[in-house]
């Protein structure tokens, strides 16, 4: 037996993955990624459906978790040596989907500190963000084999953000038309981190987009 087949790989090919490693799925890795977010922002969504505690400490729990998975995208990003895509492209995907998911938190975090409950706004709001973040995950699966319709469910992804970013200025309208600021200002503050969600969301949505130009 030749001494330089071993375990069923020749010297070379050893040499040759020591030298130039595999390169990670990142394809894969990033719709993991955005599948894991569209969770939590379904988990947002029956928080605003029923008020439940329980909903609002799995949203923390998730956050902690999409910190670990962001993290761990990162390294592997950074430890590459190569990439499929532009690597500030990979790097921008990763750090705005965990921003979302910073968002849902911090949603249900200020909630519970100023006394909060949902209202019909802050549920349509998590409806459109459930839209978005949906479309996201379709696109990051499209996008290795069918770019195209991945930029596709990009443009979803940014007309579910402009929905949001409508129901947010008529819901300030109908805010500020009492007299009980404190709860005024309050609430904005909840409405302003769902539409943060919905930002990040939408440039999410764009670095998709500006992935596809460069691929086709």
């Amino acid at each position: 037996m030749s001494h330089s087949v071993t375990n069923g790989k020749s010297l070379l090919a050893r040499v040759f993955e020591r030298v130039f490693p595999r390169m990670p799925d990142f394809f894969a890795m990033l719709h993991e990624q955005s599948l894991q977010v569209e969770r939590s922002v379904a988990l947002l969504v029956r928080y605003m459906e029923t008020g439940d505690p329980a909903i609002g400490e799995q949203i923390k729990q998730d956050e902690h978790d999409a910190d670990k998975v962001k993290v761990h995208n990162i390294h592997t990003l950074n430890e590459a040596f190569s990439t499929p895509m532009d690597r500030e492209d990979i790097y921008r995907a990763i750090t705005h989907l965990d921003e979302i998911v910073n968002f849902c938190k911090d949603t249900v975090s200020e909630m519970d500190a100023l006394g909060l409950r949902p209202d019909p706004h802050t549920l349509e709001m998590a409806q459109y963000l459930l839209a978005g973040t949906g479309s996201l995950a379709r696109g990051f699966a499209l996008l290795a084999k069918a770019p195209r319709r991945s930029a596709d469910e990009a443009n979803l992804a940014r007309r579910e953000e402009r929905k949001v970013e409508k129901l947010y200025r008529s819901a300030l309208a109908e805010l500020f038309q009492g007299d009980d600021y404190i709860h005024m200002f309050k609430r904005r503050e909840i409405y302003r981190h769902l539409t943060n969600a919905a930002e990040r969301m939408a440039h999410c949505a764009n670095t998709l987009h500006d992935i596809v130009v460069k691929m086709v």
